[in-house]
């Protein structure tokens, strides 16, 4: 499977309207058509693609989305996150976010947002603001202020088998609370 298969699936019509709402059966569809490939990811066999743009934005699309949707509620499900965060930075460093579609960009930032490293998540806000992608910028900035009040995303404790701390269960059990 080519990286562009993996774009062509993810910013199709049909799983757009789904990515901040999936459902159980596209959870099911990405784990039986891209876990083996996930596990490609991990192991380095698919680090060839992080020579082009389009290789870095399916290697990112590949390790930090679709395990959201194949381990949905486990602790697998970010147990590639520090490789998409990586292959993002070098993705930035290397200026291919000047090269990849406007519309496709948000993807490839995705990873600052989802790390528990403020410096990160300050990169994501940068970038989101950028580029313009104020929906994403907002979001962005959210993500970003839970870390700073957290130094964690509390929404995860239970998933990665941490305490919470007490300010932390008030925060989860209010209406503001950021669940995932």
């Amino acid at each position: 499977m080519k990286y562009i298969e993996i774009i062509n699936f993810w910013y199709s019509d049909n799983i757009k309207k789904y990515w901040f709402s999936s459902t159980p059966q596209l959870d099911q569809e990405i784990r039986e058509k891209y876990e083996n490939l996930w596990l490609m990811g991990m192991s380095g066999e698919l680090d060839k693609w992080q020579s082009s743009p389009k290789g870095c934005l399916a290697l990112i699309i590949l390790l930090d989305q679709f395990p959201l949707n194949m381990f949905r509620g486990q602790e697998k499900s970010f147990q590639s996150e520090k490789k998409s965060i990586d292959i993002a930075l070098k993705a930035v460093n290397c200026h291919f976010d000047e090269k990849i579609d406007l519309d496709k960009l948000s993807f490839l930032f995705m990873p600052f947002m989802h790390s528990e490293k403020l410096e990160d998540q300050e990169r994501a806000v940068s970038l989101y603001e950028k580029y313009n992608l104020t929906d994403n910028a907002r979001f962005a900035k959210h993500h970003r202020d839970i870390i700073k009040k957290f130094g964690r995303f509390p929404h995860r404790n239970k998933i990665l088998g941490r305490d919470s701390t007490s300010l932390e269960i008030e925060y989860l059990n209010s209406k503001s609370a950021f669940k995932g």
